[in-house]
C-alpha cells in the first residue's frame, strides 16, 4: 500500500510538471520552469519514500535514501521561492534572489552530504547526524516559512477566486511543512541531548504507523500534495473557466436572437453589420459577436424610448404582483418585455402613443458597462418576451 502511495503521487506530480512546461495557448507562463523543477522534486522526494525505490537505492549506497529525499525536498522549497520571486518582483530582482537561493542551496547540500558521509565512515555517530538534520530543517524551516507568509499575503489581494484558494491551500501545505519542520527539530533535540525521545533510524510500515510518522511522513506528504493542488489548480481551472464562457457565450448569443430580431426589425438602422447579422461566430469572436448584439439590443431599447408606455407596464406590473413576481428579476424582466414588445408594435404600426413615457427598467445604470450582468438581465427580458408578450394594441391610441 505504502509503496501504492508514494510511487502512484510521484507519477501525478511528474504529470502535473510535463502540464506545466508545454507551451498552454501559445505560451508559458511566467515562473513555468521553478514550477517544474518543484513538482519534479517533490516527484522525486515522493519515490524516493517508495519502500521498494528505497531498497534499491539502499542496495547499492546505505542509508543514502534519506540524502536524496532531504536534497529533492530541499530543491521543491528552492523552487517554489524561485516561483514566487519570479510573480512578485521586476526580473533583476528575481534573478538576484534565485541565484542566492540557489547558492544556499548548494551549500546546505554540500554540507548534509559531507555529514552524511561521516556519519556512515563513523558508524552512524548522533552528532553526525544531529549536524546533518540541522541544516536541513534550517533550510526547510525558514523556506516554508517565508512562503507561508509570501502565499497568504498574495490570497488576500488576488482578485481570482481560484487564484485566491489556491494559494490558501498552499499556505495550509506550508503549514503542514512546519509541522513537519518541528517534529525534525525536537527529534534533533532528543538526539542532541540523548533523550531517545525519538527512535534513531527506525522504519514506518505505514503512513501513519507508528505514531512519529504522521508527523515524519504523513506531514510531508500532505504539505507537497496541498502546496502542488494548490499552485497548479488556478492553471487546471483556467482552461476549464475558459471553456464555461466559451459555452455560456455561445448559449447566450443564440438565445438572445429571436428578441433581437424583433427589436431591430423596428429598429434596422442600430445594427452594426448589416450584411452579417449572421456571423459565424467561432471560438475566438464568442466574446465580440455576444458583446455587439446586448450593444444592439440595448441600443434599441434606447431608440424606441418615446414608445415605452406607461399604461403597459402598470398593467404589467400590476399581474406580475398578482402572481406574487413583483420586485424579483423575473418579475421585473417580464414587465420590461412587455413595455419593448408593445413599443415595437407602436413603432412598426406608426400608431401614436398616448400617455407619459414608461422609465428604463430597474437597474439599468448599474449593469451598463458590465456585459455579464446585463446579457444574464437580457436572457430574462427574452424569455419573458417569448412566454408573456404583450397586447399588440395595449397602451396605443386607438
Amino acid at each position: 500500500m505504502i509503496n501504492i502511495f508514494f510511487t502512484g503521487t510521484a507519477v501525478v506530480l511528474l504529470c502535473f510538471a510535463a502540464y506545466w512546461v508545454r507551451g498552454r495557448g501559445g505560451h508559458r507562463p511566467t515562473g513555468t520552469w521553478a514550477m517544474a523543477a518543484l513538482l519534479t522534486s517533490f516527484a522525486l522526494a515522493f519515490a524516493s519514500y517508495a519502500p521498494a525505490v528505497e531498497r534499491a537505492v539502499e542496495s547499492v549506497v546505505p542509508h543514502v535514501a534519506r540524502l536524496l529525499s532531504n536534497t529533492f525536498t530541499l530543491t521543491a522549497a528552492t523552487s517554489v521561492l524561485a516561483f514566487l520571486f519570479q510573480l512578485n518582483l521586476d526580473r533583476e530582482q528575481a534573478h538576484r534572489q534565485i541565484r542566492l537561493r540557489v547558492i544556499a542551496l548548494a551549500i546546505s547540500v554540500a554540507g548534509m552530504t559531507v555529514f552524511f558521509v561521516a556519519e556512515q565512515l563513523t558508524g552512524r555517530n548522533p552528532a553526525l547526524y544531529a549536524c546533518y538534520v540541522l541544516i536541513y530543517i534550517s533550510y526547510l524551516g525558514y523556506t516554508a516559512k517565508d512562503f507561508l507568509l509570501q502565499t497568504w499575503a498574495q490570497s488576500k489581494r488576488s482578485t481570482r477566486r481560484s487564484q485566491r484558494w489556491g494559494l490558501r491551500t498552499t499556505s495550509v501545505g506550508c503549514g503542514f511543512a512546519l509541522v513537519y519542520a518541528s517534529y525534525k527539530l525536537f527529534a534533533l533535540v532528543s538526539i542532541g541531548l540523548g533523550l531517545g525521545l525519538v527512535p534513531d533510524h527506525a522504519r514506518c510500515s505505514s503512513p501513519l504507523t507508528p505514531f512519529r510518522c504522521t508527523f515524519s511522513v504523513t506531514a510531508p506528504a500532505v504539505a507537497v500534495l496541498l502546496i502542488t493542488v494548490g499552485l497548479t489548480l488556478p492553471a487546471l481551472l483556467w482552461p476549464l473557466s475558459q471553456l464555461r464562457r466559451r459555452r455560456w457565450e455561445r448559449a447566450s448569443f443564440t438565445a438572445l436572437e429571436p428578441l433581437w430580431r424583433e427589436v431591430t426589425s423596428a429598429v434596422p438602422e442600430v445594427v452594426l453589420d448589416p450584411g452579417n447579422t449572421e456571423a459565424e461566430t467561432d471560438a475566438h469572436d464568442l466574446d465580440f459577436h455576444l458583446h455587439r448584439r446586448v450593444i444592439e439590443i440595448n441600443d434599441c431599447v434606447l431608440a424606441l424610448r418615446r414608445y415605452r408606455q406607461t399604461s403597459v407596464r402598470d398593467t404589467a406590473a400590476a399581474e406580475v404582483a398578482r402572481r406574487g413576481m413583483a420586485d424579483t428579476p423575473e418579475g421585473e424582466a417580464e414587465v420590461e418585455a412587455a413595455v419593448i414588445s408593445a413599443a415595437v408594435n407602436a413603432k412598426r404600426t406608426g400608431l401614436p402613443v398616448d400617455g407619459d413615457e414608461a422609465p428604463p427598467a430597474a437597474g439599468t445604470r448599474s449593469r451598463k458597462g458590465d456585459l455579464p450582468a446585463e446579457t444574464a438581465w437580457l436572457l430574462l427580458v427574452a424569455d419573458a418576451y417569448g412566454r408573456h408578450p404583450a397586447p399588440e394594441t395595449a397602451g396605443a391610441a386607438s
